[in-house]
């Protein structure tokens, strides 16, 4: 009768477990335990592992999902802020379209309709009979007469170097800034109507234009032709001639978006940053997510910018017949002029921002980084130390509050980003220098130490 060799130390034992040895017998056969135990482990974690990573992926999901949207509304918002500042406030409108007073394309354009206008009020043809007549009246001879009617053409050409050598001495005067500032608050409620299609100013807007009254210089040249001996001029009457500073077929397409913006226009960067701060907040990654938030605010910025560089050549190629070029496109940089300003706003702050958090994050280059600047700044504090410097309670209390310390920071640091009315990069960059030596100040403040205490009370005589 054969009997069944015992399993090997690396074979299975048979058998339900219920009958396997147990006591001694068990510590012999350890190996085969610790395999049921990893299955055990095993299975449990398949079972697990399926609805935890269901989890994850829709965490994931939705925190990509916000993040983008609060990009696209970063964007949103940026226009939306520029649409207020330049459509609402007369003040930045004037202080956005004032410096084109001295812009050489928008001076000699100024001076080309001007000069056109006056011209048009001054009758050559009349100039040059009542000359014949008064040549015949001293005793001219006829034929002396008659050859004055051949220099209508000569004369249209002195009168029109004339005239725009007074018109471009006008311009380009201090007092055409003073008269250009004038009409152009005069003109920014058709800007408020032609953009967003309401106004209480009897301002019209047609065919998409917005322009201003130019009349004023008219009458400045005319005083100035009178000076000079040009006696005709004084019969010029006031003349109101218009020169467009904003023109656009497409300006009816656009207005009721921009009117839109306008409304949600103060609400929308909030909404904004608290879309992006749900998007981190949901994310399994949170650093992670808030790097990829920042960046994708920065692209969206990026696509911003391309965009205005696109529509500009877009708006110069609609131009109605007859406009500057040159002048439309001054106009049109300084319009956006602001927005542009904005946009490298955004695009700074997200990359300041996709900087901090990649900063305190486990990487090499973030923990070298924070490491030497916390021994820089441990340096400093020991050599302060030595020579006599006592932290004493506010070092305490720095180090026990250390983290909330930072929080405070950076939140008083968004706040003031927040809430400037029209920040600029410096802004930006000064705000960043700021917080960085807070941060530098709170690590030079951090001190546990406590003070000394004695182990026995000391007798007294």
């Amino acid at each position: 009768m054969s009997s069944t060799p015992p399993p090997g130390p690396d074979e299975p034992p048979e058998g339900p477990p219920g009958d396997r040895p147990s006591g001694s017998a068990r510590k012999r056969d350890g190996p085969d335990e610790l395999d049921e135990l990893r299955h055990r482990v095993w299975a449990l974690e398949s079972t697990e592992r399926a609805p935890a990573t269901r989890h994850h992926w829709f965490r994931s999901t939705g925190s990509a999902l916000l993040i983008l949207l609060a990009a696209l509304l970063s964007l949103l918002a940026v226009v939306a802020v520029w649409a207020n500042s330049i459509v609402r406030d007369t003040d930045r409108y004037v202080a956005t379209v004032g410096p084109l007073a001295s812009n050489p394309d928008v001076q000699k354009a100024v001076t080309n309709r001007v000069t056109t206008a006056v011209l048009a009020q001054i009758d050559v043809e009349a100039l040059v009979k009542e000359l014949e007549k008064l040549a015949s009246q001293q005793g001219a001879p006829p034929k002396a007469a008659a050859l004055l009617g051949n220099l209508k053409g000569p004369i249209t050409s002195g009168l029109t170097s004339l005239v725009s050598d007074t018109v471009e001495r006008v311009v380009s005067s201090n007092a055409f800034d003073t008269l250009w500032v004038d009409a152009n608050r005069r003109a920014h409620s058709a800007l408020d109507e032609a953009l967003t299609g309401e106004s209480d100013s009897v301002v019209s807007v047609e065919n998409g234009k917005v322009a201003i009254d130019v009349g004023p210089i008219v009458a400045e040249v005319k005083d100035r032709l009178v000076s000079a001996g040009f006696a005709p001029a004084a019969a010029i009457p006031a003349v109101h001639t218009e020169f467009v500073v904003f023109a656009s077929k497409d300006v009816g397409e656009i207005k009721w978006y921009l009117r839109v913006l306008e409304i949600v226009g103060s609400w929308l960067p909030l909404i904004a940053v608290l879309i992006a701060a749900a998007g981190v907040y949901l994310a399994v990654h949170r650093r992670r997510a808030l790097i990829g938030a920042a960046l994708a605010v920065f692209a969206a910025m990026l696509v911003l910018g391309i965009t205005l560089s696109v529509l500009r050549s877009v708006y110069l190629d609609h131009l109605p017949a007859g406009t500057s070029e040159a002048a439309a496109g001054a106009v049109y940089d300084a319009l956006v002029k602001f927005l542009r300003a904005g946009v490298r706003v955004v695009a700074a702050v997200a990359l300041v921002t996709a900087a901090g958090a990649f900063l305190v994050g486990p990487s090499r280059g973030a923990v070298l980084t924070r490491t030497g600047c916390r021994k820089s700044v441990g340096a400093l504090r020991d050599v302060s130390v030595s020579a006599g410097l006592r932290l004493g309670p506010v070092g305490r209390f720095v180090h026990r509050y250390k983290q909330w310390i930072g929080g405070v920071i950076l939140v008083v640091a968004a706040i003031v980003l927040f809430t400037w009315t029209y920040p600029t990069v410096a802004v930006v960059v000064w705000t960043l220098v700021i917080v960085l030596v807070a941060f530098a100040i709170r690590e030079f403040l951090d001190s546990d130490d406590t003070p000394d205490q004695p182990s026995a009370a000391t007798p007294t005589a």
